[in-house]
């Protein structure tokens, strides 16, 4: 269960009813995705289902995209030098102590 779990539950839990069919139950999952990717940055932006039947497997991949990503409108590289510096601040480090010790390599354990 991911990121995005709890949001695709909720669905499930308040929408299935028995005796579904299966383009019911195709946007039933649709839609538990689509909560589990709107309620998590991180969960891309693509419905992917996988209908079994008694004889058969479907990937339907990509069922729905429910998020693109967009196109960049315009150069963002800026020449050297382009953006100003405002204030500099320079703080000096003391070295106090200086330690140099050999690290000797160790076994994993395993067991």
């Amino acid at each position: 269960m991911g990121s995005g779990s709890r949001a695709a539950m909720a669905v499930f839990e308040s929408r299935w009813k028995p005796d579904m069919t299966e383009e019911e139950g195709k946007q039933l999952v649709r839609d538990a995705i689509a909560g589990g990717i709107f309620n998590d940055a991180a969960s891309g932006g693509l419905v992917d289902l996988c209908v079994i039947r008694k004889d058969s497997v479907d990937y339907l991949r990509p069922y729905e995209v429910t998020v693109s990503k967009g196109k960049r409108q315009g150069s963002y590289s800026y020449a050297r030098g382009t953006t100003a510096v405002l204030t500099t601040k320079i703080i000096p480090v003391d070295v106090v102590d200086e330690t140099v010790r050999r690290l000797e390599p160790e076994s994993m354990e395993v067991a």
